[in-house]
């Protein structure tokens, strides 16, 4: 039957949409899976159609946990795990029936630590085009970290990939952070030798109005910041090719909290706001001179240096 994958699906009351990621694991073309559903102490009906699923495939185990969180749940997942390939599925996501046959031949073809492909993300229902050009990719750690932080073809992302489990002997999913891909993903490519590559989209990414991408501000997007600090240093020490890019995922990050600060009228910090705007302006040479910010981007970075309410505006205007 070929090697087997274990596939971890983190489950937290998301019982409208557990089903529909199951049987997207259940009718893929490689057959020779584990699914393991790690029900994260969910409060909804979904730790009872984890039980019930079982009855639908011999290949489904379930691990019922109190509620620690998504790293938590993907941890246990991997401790789990019988194979010696693993992948991760959100447990409101699904995939296309072929994508752990493509994930496994690139990863044999090119004798890979890590196979990766490409996602659709998918607004209210709506899912984006494919690809025009299928391309594939052999890549150096130094080659794929490049692609992941430049996030054009692919992503920190950890859904869409399938991994050798040895690569998490001694690293886990960090508890009690979001952004926790970003934490884990460049670590990952690190130890790797060779990683095979396609922008071939294969993965569905539901962004949902109550999930992490879209949910009012919390100090927790602070973890954003703090990851690609983590990345930058890394990058700095170990692959000084590459700083331009980690420079450009640091400031992108700092934006990305300052957006979500100012687009949520219910949370006022002038503190933090301040202190994310300043070292915004401070790098201010870097932001305008980065070829892979886009225009617009940058238009709205020269309102926020002429007054951050003009930025505000057209923030919200954009937001709306």
């Amino acid at each position: 039957m070929g090697d087997k994958i274990s596939v971890i699906v983190p489950v937290y009351n998301v019982e409208q949409y557990l089903e529909r990621c199951v049987d997207s694991i259940i009718n893929q073309t490689y057959k020779n899976l584990e699914i393991i559903l790690v029900d994260d102490g969910s409060t909804d009906n979904s730790g009872k159609l984890c039980d019930e699923l079982v009855q639908k495939d011999d290949r489904i185990r379930v691990i019922h946990k109190e509620n620690g969180g998504l790293s938590s749940a993907r941890n246990r997942g991997i401790e789990e795990a019988t194979s010696d390939l693993i992948g991760f599925i959100d447990s409101d996501d699904y995939i296309d029936k072929d994508m752990y046959e493509l994930l496994l031949n690139n990863l044999k073809k090119e004798e890979a630590d890590i196979s990766m492909c490409g996602h659709y993300d998918v607004f209210s229902g709506v899912v984006e085009n494919q690809v025009t050009k299928i391309q594939q990719w052999k890549l150096t750690k130094e080659e794929a970290i490049k692609m992941v932080m430049e996030a054009k073809i692919l992503s920190v992302t950890a859904v869409n990939k399938l991994y050798k489990k040895i690569l998490f002997e001694d690293l886990k999913f960090e508890i009690g952070k979001i952004a926790e891909d970003a934490f884990i993903m460049v670590k990952l490519l690190d130890k790797c030798n060779i990683i095979a590559a396609t922008n071939e989209k294969k993965y569905y990414y539901i962004h949902r109005g109550n999930s992490i991408t879209t949910q009012k501000f919390s100090p927790k997007f602070l973890n954003v910041i703090e990851a690609y600090e983590q990345n930058y240093d890394i990058i700095k020490n170990n692959y000084p090719n590459l700083l331009n890019v980690s420079i450009t995922r640091l400031n992108w990050a700092y934006f990305y909290v300052l957006d979500r600060l100012l687009v949520d009228k219910d949370y006022t910090d002038k503190e933090l706001e301040n202190k994310l705007i300043n070292y915004l302006k401070t790098n201010r040479k870097n932001i305008l001179e980065d070829k892979l910010f886009t225009r617009g981007r940058k238009i709205g970075f020269v309102f926020l240096l002429i007054h951050k309410n003009l930025y505000k505006k057209i923030l919200k205007r954009k937001t709306n």
